[in-house]
């Protein structure tokens, strides 16, 4: 028997007139083509149906949305004041040696000069020295590679994101 209940935060979701789904959305990822793509195959039935549905417009994200979606994340090590999301996510980062942060601004500048754009990694669970040395590695990639893998990290954020909007309760 195939279960109809919808948990309490997606029903919530569902039912938030389009601007306000659109907000929420916009919080946990900055692509307005991934945002539009998401609030117009509302309702979703369940958890697992929004995750396929976001993971199916990532995955159709065009150069431009990837980097309109990547401005939306600080640098590692900096998230920005006002910002739960990003300083919970980096939480790794926060109470690292002085020295390890700077190395880390080192090499989130060596990254971008390289890239083009800020080192995205899904952070949630990592300590700042898997950080650091996540960001050596890519470093070495070629920007065809590192814009695939900044895809499945940027993939991963959204998920945990989307996870926390529709899994509260209150």
């Amino acid at each position: 028997m195939t279960s109809t209940f919808t948990p309490p935060g997606l029903a919530r979701f569902n039912d938030l007139e389009e601007r306000a789904a659109v907000a929420a959305l916009h919080e946990a990822c900055a692509s307005m083509t991934w945002v539009r793509r998401l609030t117009a195959a509302r309702p979703y039935a369940a958890a697992d149906a929004l995750y396929a549905a976001s993971d199916a417009a990532l995955a159709e994200l065009t150069a431009a949305d990837l980097a309109e979606a990547m401005a939306g994340h600080p640098p590692i090590g900096r998230p920005r004041p006002g910002d739960p999301a990003s300083a919970r996510e980096q939480r790794g980062m926060a109470g690292a040696p002085e020295e390890l942060k700077a190395e880390m601004l080192e090499l989130n500048l060596a990254y971008q000069e390289k890239f083009g754009h800020v080192f995205l990694i899904c952070a949630t669970g990592l300590t700042g020295e898997q950080m650091r040395d996540a960001v050596k590695e890519r470093l070495g990639n070629a920007p065809e590679r590192e814009r695939e893998i900044v895809r499945t990290e940027l993939g991963k954020i959204n998920r945990i994101r989307l996870a926390r909007l529709v899994e509260e309760d209150a």
